[in-house]
């Protein structure tokens, strides 16, 4: 049976496609479209997958849509009912869209996908949380699992407790909107300057620059706790939605009873000065989620009785998070979904149909079944050949892999920034070695030189380490694996320096240049990192060069960050990635077996709209 999973309107649209149970593709809609976040009809990630799996829409046997539109339109409908007359301005501008298009959401997809070939299937629809549920359950290598599924919201539900067990999904606990740890998460978000659906990473980010010990950081976890959420021992919470706006504005928070609250306006979005009382804030909430997510994984635990957790939800990438539930010791193996946003219902949706419209029954697979989530498309040298050809780059060609990581080991050594373009695109919002920006960990410039001249983005964002599977122990807090870069750990204590006695008050960035440990390039001003195990089982490729590397330098560690700049999705075609290389300062590219030195090439023409989509043929 041939099922095909579909996520979109929302954001992060995305398609997969599902064999017999075996997942054959999936990928972002942003990623052929060059739009990040993209939330349209995914027309070029479903041909894509189609054209992985050799089969075209007739021989599709259901289309799944990972959510309920008409549960949707009843909750935006009870919400504004009960806020009435509040709410109106942001009620005229939802509706014309739901009663043109959305709540006749199986036609629209029928017509839509009716452009792409010949649809015999017929359209069914999975609950939003169960579609997160099944992406995190069914790929897991758990034959019995407590799931923990947190979000924003999806048709009423922003958190569910579920036990999935043989091929079944019981949903044990729910809590509805308005009450929501995703929404006040990103209520936080967006009052410390930074764009809500995308910024929540900053936000963590910034957070190990607040002060634990200071009395204003106490304050503001205090002020949180008492006025903004009540938590339940059992992790359950209720919002105040005194101060809150989503419910009846186009804002997340009410600005006035946040001021008055906690005696700062608002950050300005984006802008370059960050003051302490905003680090101090994110500090303050990332502590307040951590909090929740370990009680509602204690009451999971209870609940199911089970040994393995899984995770998915957009709180799922909150790696901060994860990494204490993983040493909290609450479950002996936790496994969270690598596409754990809503791009991960597309998965989660076919799944779903599979195991329990269709009653299939599951195997569990011997690691994971996501296949390192190596999910998107892949180029071989002949593609990259002619993408070489058409901007007249020079390049170099290599025939022995060995060879190849050999120089690339050098460049790395000598102080150069990689592009590492390989394999099949990554699934999901990481880089892990197929579409990736290398350098060397041990260089106290790296994490400084990334940002502002490769990412272009802000000064304080932290990178991951790549670490050869085996070497990890010697290096991080951590006897577990971490293939999917979701899980933050510290950097072993033997390996850290101490702190200058003046260094909370020290500016940020002057902070975030004292070099910690010597791997200052991905050492967090609070001594943890956000680790990537990289395994010869799952990317070959991306382990011969960190055991190139390892074998000219004694360290097995590389910087690892996605293959884009800020505002861009992560690079999926050769062309994408030579033109992304050539706007930055990047030294060289690697694509497939072919090499590429900046010094070497020409100035890239400039165009209007250097943003290629990918054709649909």
């Amino acid at each position: 049976m041939n099922i095909l999973g579909i996520a979109s309107y929302y954001h992060d649209a995305a398609a997969a496609l599902i064999v017999d149970g075996v997942i054959v593709a999936a990928a972002q809609e942003e990623r052929f479209t060059r739009k990040k976040h993209d939330e349209a009809f995914p027309a070029h990630a479903i041909a894509f997958v189609l054209k992985q799996g050799r089969l075209s829409l007739a021989d599709i046997d259901a289309v799944v849509f990972y959510d309920k539109p008409y549960l949707t339109f009843e909750r935006l409908l009870e919400t504004y009912h009960a806020v009435a007359p509040k709410g109106l301005r942001s009620f005229i501008a939802a509706m014309p869209v739901w009663i043109r298009e959305k709540l006749f959401m199986r036609s629209m997809l029928q017509r839509e996908l009716q452009k792409l070939g010949t649809l015999k299937a017929d359209v069914f629809f999975t609950e939003h949380h169960l579609s997160h549920a099944a992406s995190a359950f069914y790929p897991s290598p758990f034959e019995d699992a407590a799931i923990l599924t947190i979000d924003g919201v999806g048709e009423w539900a922003t958190t569910t407790i579920c036990h999935g067990k043989g091929n079944a999904i019981r949903v044990l606990k729910q809590i509805d909107f308005p009450h929501s740890l995703g929404l006040l998460y990103s209520a936080f978000t967006a009052y410390c300057g930074f764009k809500v659906n995308s910024g929540e990473y900053k936000l963590m980010g910034l957070a190990p620059y607040g002060n634990p010990s200071g009395e204003r950081t106490k304050t503001f976890e205090k002020l949180i706790r008492t006025h903004l959420i009540k938590i339940h021992d059992d992790g359950s919470f209720v919002l105040n939605m005194d101060f809150f706006a989503y419910t009846t504005g186009l804002r997340m928070y009410r600005e006035n009873a946040w001021k008055s609250l906690f005696g700062i306006p608002p950050r300005e979005r984006e802008s370059e000065q960050i003051a302490q009382e905003y680090m101090d804030l994110a500090y303050a909430i990332q502590q307040v989620t951590e909090n929740v997510v370990l009680r509602l994984a204690k009451t999971a635990q209870k609940l199911t009785g089970a040994q393995n957790c899984c995770l998915a939800g957009g709180t799922a990438l909150n790696c901060v998070a994860n990494g204490k539930l993983q040493r909290a010791g609450i479950f002996k193996h936790l496994w969270i979904q690598p596409a754990a946003g809503d791009a991960g219902g597309a998965l989660g949706a076919a799944l779903a149909y599979w195991h329990i419209k269709q009653g299939a029954v599951r195997v569990p697979a011997d690691g994971d079944a996501m296949q390192g989530a190596y999910l998107g498309p892949r180029f071989d040298d002949d593609d990259i050949r002619i993408v070489c050809r058409e901007f007249d780059a020079p390049y170099q060609s290599f025939t022995d892999e060995g060879q190849l990581c050999a120089e690339v080991a050098r460049l790395l050594d000598e102080g150069k920034v990689v592009g590492w373009f390989q394999g099949r695109m990554e699934y999901g919002p990481r880089a892990l070695g197929n579409r990736s920006i290398l350098g060397d960990a041990r260089n106290p410039d790296m994490q400084k030189k990334l940002n502002l001249k490769i990412k272009f983005r802000e000064g304080f964002r932290p990178f991951a380490p790549a670490v050869l599977e085996s070497e990890a122990v010697n290096y991080f807090a951590t006897s577990a694996t971490s293939p999917y870069m979701l899980i933050v750990t510290n950097v072993n204590k033997e390996l850290c320096n101490p702190l200058p006695p003046d260094y909370r008050t020290m500016p940020l960035l002057d902070r975030l240049y004292v070099q910690r440990s010597p791997l200052p390039a991905i050492t967090h001003i609070d001594f943890s990192a956000r680790l990537q195990t990289v395994s010869p089982k799952t990317n070959p490729r991306f382990h011969a060069l960190l055991t190139a590397f390892k074998a000219r330098t004694g360290c097995p560690v590389l910087v690892n960050t996605s293959f884009n700049v800020r505002g861009e999705p992560i690079v999926c075609t050769p062309r994408d990635a030579y033109r992304c290389f050539m706007r930055t300062e990047m030294d060289a590219l690697v694509m497939g077996n072919i090499l590429l030195l900046k010094e070497a090439q020409k100035p890239l023409a400039e165009s209007s709209d250097w943003r290629e989509t990918y054709t649909l043929d």
